[in-house]
């Protein structure tokens, strides 16, 4: 599929919000808004997966297999050295659970032992519990024509959210699935749509919802406004909406390091906190004030971010397509 250089620059955005949000979080400072990074990826990923279907045609199982690949090993590596440290005495305040390992390791919702939250072993993997369910339920969709798939997505996906409003349900795993955010990938698979028929608008349009969109973030954050995905998520599609806008015309050049942080993105979002951890004790240690530690924090967890991205995802990437590659060819020679 071409580079969407748009989408590529909201991924690094989203990405390096949440790595301000963690920094000011372990400095005892707050960026709450940051977090809406989250509710901006939910919307790319239900964008690229239906462009992605519609382009590249695949079975359900093979969809399901790309994803983990892509998702699983380097997610896996991140909370072994998680649970590795926890039994050093490395993270004296994460307890660990033979249940909740296992939860995290396949992505089951469960309460975290050290909290009670709904959080992995690896906290930030909160949301992978969110990008799998949904994977499963694409997959589900790759397995009817092209034509009912969207309106498959919107009843499963409707179904849930309001399955969630009246039962109101408390374990772990229905609590998850059916919380309002999971409308954010139905919004990106409809604006995915939308880019595929090129009901999309021009660039007078599209930089007024970026800037709407903007906007209301940033009145969230110095209003102090609550902050759920009632709000950020109609922010986050307004957001998506104008940037692929610019793209479809023409408004948008490469711009090298945005589309490298772009494709790290994955990569820093699992890692940064072991970065961000270690400066933050460290200024503390050393008597820092946060006005210090937020920015190299934030420095220390991007880099740590990337080098995981060259040294870890990338020739996992590598690893895992040529395998594919062979099982495809392999089968097509048996059948």
């Amino acid at each position: 599929m071409k580079t969407l250089y748009g989408i590529q620059y909201l991924r690094a955005f989203a990405a390096l919000a949440v790595v301000v949000f963690h920094a000011a979080e372990k400095s005892g400072e707050h960026f709450a808004i940051g977090a809406a990074g989250v509710d901006v990826f939910f919307v790319i990923s239900g964008f690229i997966m239906w462009v992605i279907s519609e382009r590249r045609p695949m079975t359900p199982q093979s969809f399901l297999i790309d994803r983990l690949c892509r998702i699983a090993p380097s997610y896996w590596l991140v909370t072994a050295i998680m649970i590795v440290g926890a039994m050093a005495g490395l993270f004296p305040n994460l307890q660990l659970t033979t249940s909740h390992i296992l939860a995290s390791l396949f992505f089951i919702p469960a309460q975290s032992p050290s909290t009670g939250d709904i959080w992995p072993v690896l906290v930030q993997g909160w949301t992978l519990n969110f990008e799998i369910f949904f994977y499963v339920l694409f997959a589900g969709a790759l397995f009817l024509p092209r034509k009912w798939r969207l309106l498959f997505l919107f009843g499963v996906f409707g179904g849930f959210f309001l399955a969630g409003q009246i039962l109101q349900p408390a374990t772990p795993a229905l609590y998850t699935y059916t919380r309002p955010i999971i409308v954010e990938f139905l919004g990106g698979v409809f604006l995915a749509e939308l880019w595929l028929r090129r009901w999309i608008a021009g660039i007078s349009l599209g930089l007024a919802c970026v800037g709407a969109s903007l906007s209301g973030f940033a009145a969230i954050y110095l209003m102090g406004a609550e902050f759920n995905a009632g709000i950020c998520g109609p922010l986050a599609l307004m957001l998506v909406y104008g940037m692929v806008s610019l793209e479809a015309d023409g408004g948008l050049g490469r711009v090298p390091l945005l589309t490298y942080l772009g494709d790290a993105s994955y990569s820093i979002y699992l890692w940064h906190t072991l970065a961000i951890s270690v400066v933050a004790k460290a200024g503390q240690m050393m008597g820092f004030s946060s006005v210090l530690i937020v920015p190299v924090g934030v420095v220390a967890g991007v880099a740590g971010g990337t080098i995981a991205y060259e040294l870890i995802e990338k020739p996992l990437r590598k690893l895992f397509t040529g395998w594919r590659s062979k099982e495809g060819t392999l089968a097509r020679r048996a059948s």
